[in-house]
Order: C-alpha cells, then structure tokens, then sequence
C-alpha cells in the first residue's frame, strides 16, 4: 500500500520529502505533482527503475524516460549540451518542457534510447517536485503519469490513491495541478523539432 504524503504546494514539509525520498532510496516508485501533471519517479541509481517505470505505463523501451533535475548545471552534468542548446535551455528552463539531448556516460544505458543513446531532461517549475528531487540527493528518473492505454495525465492525488495504491511506494499529494503533459523538444538535431505540444507554448521559444 502506498503512503500518503499532503504536503503544502507552496512550502512543503521537508519532513515529509525525506520520507517519500527514502522510499525512493529503498527502490519504491513515487507519484509527485509537476507543472505539468503528475509525475512517477524513482532513483536513477536504481538498476530495475527503468523496467518498472515503463512497465507501470505499458512502454517500450524506445520511449524517453526524463531526468528531472535542479537546474542547468546539474543539466550538463547528465546531457551533452552545446552553446545554442543551452541558449534555448536558459530560456526555458525552469517550466513545463522536455528536452530530448545525448545523454553523457553518466547516464545508465538501461535508461537511454537503446539506438540513439538520449534521454529526456526537464527541470520542473514546482516547490514540490523540485523538493523531492533535492531530499532524493539527486535528479529523479521519471515519466508522466498515464494510465496504461490512456492518453490524458492525472492530475489528481486521489485518483492516484485509487488507481496505483498498490503499484507506487508513496503519493506525494501536493494539490491538483496542470492536466497537460509537457512539451517535448528534440535538440539532437541542427533544427529543433517539436515532438509534442503540451503545456509549454513553442511559439515562447521561437519555435514553431
């Protein structure tokens, strides 16, 4: 059964964080408000996370799992990002996008694309996610909340509750929060192209 955690979604408990990121630290996946829906984490460290994660979700392999870090230090740290990448991330960043790049040799290959060798990067613009990433110690393995062979995101933590208690260690209910996924940029190419279009307006990056 899955803990439940209320928190405040402006100041939340940094008691209760610790708690939920020590499940995380035991292996468990956690639920967690974003900006843009709820997210399921676990750590990156986790040699099975990867498998569960996509297995919650029904996904295969060749579907970006996301790195949600603290910021664009700890961005460069697991992303190759070079000088116009990075212009496009500052101005970004944080807020409700995924950013498709090569992952670094920090990234497990059982996390990457298996043929393309990228991984997805956000950093979220919500005290809570960004609280649980900071009493993890580390950026969080992740993928938007989506139930199997649906296409919308929850964004509820009692829907949550009902539907996960006994898939997900811990709910982080932080309050309802946006019912759009984020939008997803791919930057592995000379061109930014546009994946999908979520909560964040390409138009604001000078994208189309």
């Amino acid at each position: 059964m899955a803990q439940i955690f209320v928190v405040h979604p402006e100041n939340p408990q940094s008691r209760l964080l610790q708690q939920a990121g020590d499940l995380l630290a035991q292996g468990g996946l956690v639920a967690v408000p974003t900006d843009s829906s709820y997210a399921v984490v676990a750590r990156l460290d986790d040699k099975d996370a990867a498998e569960r994660l996509r297995r919650l979700r029904g996904l295969d392999e060749r579907h970006h799992l996301t790195l949600l870090c603290r910021d664009l230090a700890e961005i460069s740290h697991f992303a190759k990002v070079d000088n116009p990448q990075y212009r496009l991330l500052k101005l970004a960043t944080p807020g409700p996008w995924t950013f498709i790049l090569e992952a670094t040799r920090e990234v497990p290959r059982r996390v990457s694309h298996p043929s393309r060798k990228t991984i997805g990067i956000r950093v979220p613009d919500h005290r809570v996610a960004l609280a649980l990433i900071e009493a993890a110690g580390s950026p969080l393995l992740s993928t938007t909340l989506i139930p199997r062979d649906e296409t919308l995101p929850l964004n509820d933590a009692q829907d949550i509750v009902s539907r996960y208690q006994h898939d997900l260690a811990a709910i982080v209910d932080g309050g309802s929060c946006p019912f759009e996924p984020t939008t997803v940029i791919d930057l592995t190419s000379d061109i930014p192209q546009v994946v999908r279009v979520g909560r964040g307006d390409p138009a604001t990056l000078g994208l189309s």
